[in-house]
């Protein structure tokens, strides 16, 4: 059960699609959205810029002026997109449980200075869920680096949105299923749509020198959880394995559930073919875990 959803609000225009999208995972499991929105530190950044200037310039007054003025205006903008969504969703404020009322969502608005994914991870240690988008593309560097560290460093599920807008509930979910930890911990994550889903299908994709992922065997363990599921056996084509898992998700699911999956550490993480084909081009909603 999902009873406390983090919602990144990064001040731009992907904020409405993504709040959005969490009013409709809270709404179901009555769940208390932390909106969380992390303002740039002018001074850490400046310095970073004026170190990294090739021509060894110095921090100017003008540089940090102007850092302060677009962390600024990146705040106003992302609560007034929050503000009006509050509006439009009906949403109560709340910062703590309420005793007597019935169960109903809630949302509470949070503000730090620093940076981003370190503040994400710290508030998404505590969440349920967190729910973030995968930025603009697949050169947003800033949104991926935020998306790897979520999953890399909270042990929670993180939910990203499709450009479209959410179902009001996942009727039909894909599980890309392999023998591993992670894709262990992305079925056990995703149990609370799995339990209201109508059709749920278990694909395994075919890769050479790969243990038998045995779906059948996963597929019996939901049937003890009353979750009726089939498997699916998925031969790639010639655009690849990822590019085929998204294409048969895409084609018969409203969620896709998955592991997320590093290859090599240098400096960090760096994802592997699969996960960073999903974050950076499904089509349709994505559940990682890591």
């Amino acid at each position: 059960m999902f009873k406390t959803i983090l919602v990144a609000a990064t001040g731009t225009d992907r904020d409405t699609a993504i709040l959005t999208a969490a009013e409709a995972i809270a709404r179901p499991f009555a769940a208390h959205l932390d909106v969380l929105h992390v303002k740039l530190d002018p001074i850490s950044t400046a310095v970073a810029l004026a170190a990294a200037d090739s021509g060894g310039g110095a921090l100017t007054a003008g540089l940090l002026e102007q850092l302060e003025q677009d962390a600024a205006q990146r705040e106003t903008r992302a609560r007034e997109i929050f503000n009006r969504w509050c509006a439009g969703a009906g949403i109560a404020m709340a910062s703590e449980p309420a005793a007597a009322a019935p169960p109903a969502p809630s949302v509470e608005w949070h503000v730090e200075t620093g940076e981003e994914a370190r503040w994400l991870v710290v508030y998404g240690i505590a969440a349920d869920l967190i729910i973030a988008g995968r930025g603009a593309g697949e050169d947003d560097a800033t949104a991926r680096t935020c998306l790897e560290a979520v999953l890399l460093e909270t042990g929670r599920p993180i939910l990203v949105p499709a450009a479209v807008p959410l179902p009001a509930t996942f009727e039909r979910i894909a599980i890309a299923w392999k023998p591993t930890p992670q894709a262990v911990r992305a079925v056990a994550s995703a149990m609370p749509f799995l339990t209201r889903a109508r059709e749920i299908a278990v694909i395994t994709v075919e890769e050479p020198a790969a243990p038998d992922a045995d779906a059948e065997r996963l597929v019996r363990n939901l049937a003890w959880h009353g979750v009726t599921a089939a498997a699916e056996h998925l031969v790639p084509g010639p655009e690849g394995a990822a590019a085929s898992l998204l294409a048969a998700a895409a084609s018969r699911a409203d969620l896709l559930v998955m592991g997320g999956y590093g290859h090599s550490r240098l400096r960090e993480w760096v994802f592997g073919g699969v996960t960073q084909l999903v974050l950076a081009d499904a089509p349709l909603p994505v559940l990682l875990a890591h």
